[in-house]
C-alpha cells in the first residue's frame, strides 16, 4: 500500500476569488500582515501498489479528472 498526496493549486496569474475573499474576511476580523491567501486542494489516496506505480496511477488521475491543466498545477508525493 502506498499513500499518495496530490496537491492541486491555481497557476500564477489565475484569479483566486475564494482566496481573495478569505483574505478580506481575515483582515475584517482583525488579522494583520496578511500578504495573500491562495486556495489549495489536497487529495490523499491510498493505492494498493508500489510507490512508483502508485505515482504513475496518480499522474493519470490528475490528467484525466483531478486537475485542469489550463488553470491548475499539481504535484504528487508518494509515502
Amino acid at each position: 500500500m502506498t499513500v499518495v498526496d496530490i496537491r492541486i493549486e491555481l497557476k500564477k496569474g489565475v484569479a483566486d476569488p475564494e482566496g481573495s475573499n478569505t483574505k478580506k474576511t481575515l483582515e475584517s476580523l482583525g488579522f494583520k500582515g496578511i500578504d495573500s491567501v491562495r486556495t489549495v486542494k489536497v487529495f490523499e489516496i491510498v493505492i494498493d501498489a508500489p510507490a512508483e506505480e502508485a505515482k504513475a496511477r496518480a499522474e493519470e488521475m490528475c490528467r484525466r479528472l483531478l486537475a485542469n491543466p489550463v488553470i491548475q498545477n499539481y504535484s504528487i508525493v508518494a509515502r
